[in-house]
């Protein structure tokens, strides 16, 4: 396998519908093919659970190889093994019908605005540790610190700057994002802020979300928050899920086979070691694959931190893009090959 690896980084393309071949007739031997599929773009859809549970026999498989979001850094290819849970929802105070003059009004009856801010100070801290204890894992997994103790979150000059006492304490910033939960909020809203008016608006909404790790029960998730508010005396705040379904969270153990053969491929191609992370920050319906269908999943982010993802800049550098497809070749020729978990142990 090693005498190849100075044709995959020359022809990318060939070796890619070579290893095509090979992976037809790697499915077509007996007993479990290697990889059910390789997703170039998630989309972030979610598919159908209980369409994937009934065809689950025709989709049986070891491994899924996939690819999406940013590496750890440009310079660093990048395994994860899996997502971080996510869960958007709205928290909102309806105090009355209609604004009220802050002269006349003021001091006599509450505002919306300052009642829900308080009311996000006791889910999270000033320096954004979370308060709500179901939130939390319990610790953090010994093969999960060990696979990040020499990772280094890094978002190039296009990124901001980490900010080191931001998050829990006593987690380094890759702890922070690929091991532990994070909460967010995206809006908050009272009165008009494009054309404030002197008036105590009569309500305040904040749009918020939380990204989770394995070993938080996204089922109770907003049961646990309606129990925090409660406790601290917000019970007149209202809390509705968003539009979204709840992204599962999913992660492979990091000292699965497949994880330290997919390693070990994108070591030969690109000369780099790789970082490996139990998760990506991010969200994705990974449980389709892991819960739903049972397969190991090793996903190949090829783009990077400063790529504005989402953002109608987002973009790709063209040697990023090169790498990328000869580390995709590299993966495929390695499967071709025969030496993997899969073979290992049918053998």
């Amino acid at each position: 396998m090693r005498a190849k690896r100075s044709n995959r980084s020359v022809v990318p393309a060939m070796a890619s519908a070579r290893n095509g071949r090979r992976l037809a007739r790697v499915q077509r031997n007996e007993g479990r093919p290697d990889v059910a599929a390789q997703v170039v773009d998630a989309r972030h859809r979610h598919p159908e659970r209980e369409s994937e549970r009934l065809h689950a026999d025709l989709l049986r498989a070891d491994l899924l190889i996939a690819s999406d979001g940013p590496r750890i850094a440009r310079n660093k290819p990048t395994l994860f093994l899996g997502s971080r849970g996510g869960l958007g929802f709205d928290l909102t105070i309806e105090s009355r019908e209609g604004a009220h003059h802050s002269g006349n009004w003021g001091g006599l009856i509450s505002n919306p605005g300052i009642q829900l801010a308080h009311a996000i100070g006791c889910v999270v801290s000033e320096r954004g540790e979370i308060m709500v204890p179901e939130w939390k894992p319990s610790a953090l997994p010994d093969a999960v610190r060990r696979v990040l103790a020499d990772c280094q979150v890094d978002g190039g000059a296009n990124g901001p700057a980490i900010e080191p006492d931001w998050g829990q304490p006593g987690l380094s910033p890759a702890e922070r994002v690929f091991g532990w939960s994070s909460f967010e909020v995206l809006a908050f809203k009272t009165g008009n802020p494009d054309n404030p008016v002197n008036a105590i608006p009569p309500r305040a909404k904040a749009t918020c979300q939380l990204r989770f790790v394995v070993g938080i029960d996204s089922d109770d998730i907003l049961g646990s928050l309606r129990r925090h508010l409660d406790h601290h005396g917000f019970a007149y705040v209202q809390i509705t899920p968003g539009r979204d379904e709840v992204f599962k969270a999913t992660r492979i153990d990091p000292d699965d086979a497949w994880v330290s053969w997919a390693a070990q491929s994108l070591q030969a191609t690109t000369q780099k070691s790789p970082a490996i992370l139990p998760n990506l920050g991010g969200s994705l319906p990974n449980d389709i694959f892991t819960d739903v269908l049972g397969l190991k999943t090793v996903w190949v982010p090829h783009s990077y931190p400063g790529c504005s993802q989402h953002a109608p800049n987002e973009h790709l550098p063209p040697a990023l893009l090169r790498e990328a497809l000869q580390v995709m070749t590299g993966l495929y020729w390695d499967l071709g090959s025969g030496d993997t978990p899969h073979s290992l142990s049918s053998q």
